[in-house]
């Protein structure tokens, strides 16, 4: 049985992150506007694609670069309400429609 104290918590839903669920690093700063090398945070991968369907590479640049203020929007909080119900281990099979960019 693994270690509670050594498996990592999504900042944003606030479920554990176990090893066996797919996950992914998020760049709080996007490549794309200067944040290659900076900081990053471990995300549950369902909500590391719900940031980028959420936001455009800009905002998260400009005003949704920590996980603090992507938890604060309100649609983002809706999906976290929703996620933080489900299992540690729940993926959406279903892709989610994609923002208009």
């Amino acid at each position: 049985m693994p270690d509670d104290s050594q498996t990592p918590t999504c900042p944003l839903c606030l479920r554990p992150i176990p090893a066996d669920v797919p996950q992914s690093l998020h760049h709080l700063i996007p490549k794309l506007k200067g944040g290659k090398g900076g900081p990053v945070v471990l995300l549950h991968h369902i909500c590391h694609r719900e940031v980028h369907r959420t936001f455009t590479e800009a905002e998260l640049a400009r005003q949704y670069n920590t996980p603090q203020a992507i938890r604060s929007d309100p649609r983002m909080a809706r999906f976290l309400d929703w996620v933080a119900k489900r299992p540690p281990g729940f993926a959406s099979k279903v892709p989610g429609k994609r923002r208009g960019r």
